[in-house]
């Protein structure tokens, strides 16, 4: 009797249906894509925050140490006439008073992109370095506030008028919302402690709305928001939603006292 020998027939591999595997490749796009969105996010919301407000921190301890290593400036003599600020009659108005640190004439300006102050906000807890220009990459980027070049320097006659990230790149005006009418803002230089108190918020506002840094600020977009008679303001603005650059949040502040290094 024959023995048969078992014949084995191996099945042919069954291929994946085209469907299944456009399904497949999409998924494992979304899924990558949405790992290096993540990532992105993280750098964005988290490390450039921190790298910008390491950075900041650093520029404000290196100018207080610069400030601190100045020797003792010799008193100026006044100029003629001069009393320190007391007033003085103009032809044909009424007296005005003219500031002491402007008897001997503006200082230069700070240099483009320089950091040169430092602004304190005691209510947010925010202490930040202020240079000269709005650029984001120069300026508001590394977490800096930023001085419009065209407004009046801190302490002048005019208006202070600063801008600030609210999200991102260190977000100095983040909580710039949480301001109120009385609240304490410092401006330190080289020369002085400049301390102004905040009289008004305009919670929302177009980003053309370019009158509410000017040297009498008002907004043209909503009229009630407005200040009439010359004085020494400051303006604070950054951008409102939060996440958003829709609109601008503006804080006006007046000077209150000035006290010298």
């Amino acid at each position: 009797m024959r023995e048969r020998i078992p014949v084995v027939v191996q099945g042919r591999r069954t291929r994946r249906p085209r469907a299944a595997r456009v399904l497949w490749t999409g998924a494992e796009l979304a899924v990558t894509l949405g790992a290096v969105l993540l990532l992105l996010v993280v750098h964005q919301l988290w490390w450039t925050n921190r790298q910008a407000q390491d950075a900041a921190h650093d520029q404000v301890d290196r100018l207080e140490r610069t400030w601190d290593a100045r020797p003792p400036s010799p008193a100026e003599p006044a100029a003629p006439g001069a009393d320190d600020g007391a007033a003085r009659t103009t032809r044909g108005g009424p007296p005005s008073r003219t500031p002491a640190r402007r008897t001997t004439g503006r200082p230069p300006a700070p240099p483009r992109n320089a950091a040169y102050a430092v602004l304190r906000i005691p209510r947010i807890g925010l202490t930040a370095p202020v240079a000269q220009g709005v650029g984001k990459a120069a300026v508001l980027n590394k977490g800096y506030v930023g001085h419009y070049p065209y407004s009046a320097e801190p302490g002048e006659a005019g208006n202070v008028a600063l801008a600030g990230h609210r999200n991102t790149h260190g977000e100095p005006f983040r909580r710039l919302d949480r301001l109120r009418p009385g609240d304490t803002v410092l401006l330190d230089t080289a020369e002085a402690r400049y301390t102004y108190v905040v009289r008004r918020t305009l919670p929302r506002t177009a980003p053309a709305d370019g009158t509410v840094l000017a040297a009498v600020p008002y907004s043209s977009v909503h009229p009630a928001y407005r200040f009439t008679a010359p004085g020494s303001y400051l303006t604070l603005t950054t951008c409102t939603p939060e996440y958003t650059s829709t609109y601008r949040l503006v804080v006006w502040g007046v000077l209150r006292s000035t006290q010298s290094r």
